[in-house]
């Protein structure tokens, strides 16, 4: 049965959505999203092939969902599945070949792989039908793949999928991974200026910057959400400060070895040095070419700002040095306030949680009350007492990515 002509518009109109985002995990989420509302799934999960494993990434429940207050976003395990025939996504992730299964709990005899009711008993949901879709590459490798759980009818009860329905997400999954990959070339740029600045300064690890990026979105969605800001902008803007965020400290690369790698504090005018990665970040990104580079740059710029107007590099043009606004001396006024764009304001509690959790050549990572009760303790100084509670709201998403993304030994 083919689509229907609102079906193949929809998913025009979804293909086109999807080649504009350039994050990997962005992209990974929204893809299971589309993917579930083409069919009118109630939950599902995405998964990602690592060598022999595939790893979930992203687990949506509308039902689960509408049991948590208002703002709030479902948690969801993180584990990884064998590429074997013992699992349905396994096997598909093994074969490449589709599963349309309409009642998981019975299961046609002679199958190879079988169905782990445990899960379903843990979070106290019942999985009925599943469809499970590889995403193939351009030459047939198999990228991850799509489970898509309860199909729901017009009545609000769980049907089987359809064949339509795997026509419609066997199509989607081709157009999406043309996104995923031109999303993980991306990413993989992003990641090697990382390591460039990680040769410099070990402290800027993949492993924290994809923290503090993962901090960022979770206290921006929250920000967002409180201020009534539209999907649109929200999506967009997820986007593009997602890999911002991952770049605030890019600018170390200026910086001499001396001063950067010293397991020591500074000097006041070794302090004076190293705020200028500041202005060394936002000239990376000083001939815009997209709202990309106009976000990167103010993070870069703008993350060491403090809400009372204590932080640096304050008023100054970071191509030229230029002081942009003067006190009586004639010295750069510093930002204060909303002065401080909302991207430096989010980042700036992200990468001190991140830093004072962690273990650094000069210190030992303090423990989590400690620090919690440091965060509370700088609303109104450091940071902005808004966005301190949003990160108090999203603490337990906090926690999540913090197990995601675990320093290397």
């Amino acid at each position: 049965m083919e689509p229907e002509a609102d079906e193949v518009q929809q998913i025009i109109r979804i293909d086109s959505e999807l080649n504009k985002i350039r994050d990997y995990d962005i992209l990974l989420e929204r893809v299971l999203l589309e993917a579930r509302r083409v069919v009118h799934a109630d939950a599902g999960s995405i998964y990602v092939k690592e060598g022999d494993v595939i790893s979930i990434k992203f687990a949506h429940n509308d039902t689960k969902q509408k049991s948590l207050p208002p703002g709030e976003k479902q948690a969801y395990p993180h584990f990884s599945i064998p590429v074997n025939d013992k699992s349905i996504s396994g096997y598909v992730a093994m074969t490449g070949e589709l599963l349309n299964i309409p009642d998981v709990y019975n299961l046609p005899p002679g199958l190879p792989f079988s169905y782990a009711t445990a899960y379903d008993a843990k979070v106290n949901y019942k999985t009925t039908s599943m469809l499970t879709v590889p995403l193939k590459s351009q030459n047939n490798v198999v990228l991850g793949v799509i489970q898509i759980i309860n199909a729901m009818g017009p009545d609000g009860k769980v049907e089987a999928f359809t064949k339509q329905d795997e026509t419609l997400v066997t199509h989607f999954a081709a157009n999406a991974t043309v996104a995923l990959q031109r999303a993980y070339m991306t990413r993989s740029m992003i990641i090697r200026m990382i390591r460039m600045a990680e040769l410099r300064d070990p402290k800027e690890t993949g492993a924290h910057v994809n923290r503090v990026a993962g901090y960022t979105i979770e206290i921006y969605e929250r920000w967002a959400y409180t201020h009534g800001v539209g999907k649109n902008d929200l999506d967009k803007n997820k986007d593009l400060l997602k890999l911002a965020a991952m770049l605030h400290d890019v600018g170390k690369v200026a910086i001499s070895d001396l001063i950067l790698k010293k397991p020591a504090k500074f000097t006041p005018e070794e302090y004076a040095i190293m705020q200028t990665h500041t202005c060394s970040g936002a000239r990376l990104f000083d001939d815009p070419q997209s709202d990309f580079d106009t976000i990167a740059a103010e993070v870069s710029l703008t993350h060491h700002e403090n809400w009372d107007g204590t932080g640096y590099p304050g008023w100054v043009d970071p191509t030229t040095g230029a002081v942009l606004r003067a006190d009586a001396e004639g010295r750069a006024l510093k930002r204060k306030g909303e002065e401080i764009p909302i991207w430096g304001r989010i980042v700036a509690i992200a990468d001190v949680y991140d830093a004072l959790m962690s273990r650094r050549v000069y210190k030992e990572a303090w423990g989590e009350d400690a620090v919690l009760k440091e965060i509370r303790a700088m609303a109104g100084t450091k940071f902005d007492p808004e966005l301190v509670d949003a990160f108090f709201d999203v603490l337990p998403r906090i926690h999540d990515i913090r197990e995601r993304h675990p320093d290397s030994e």
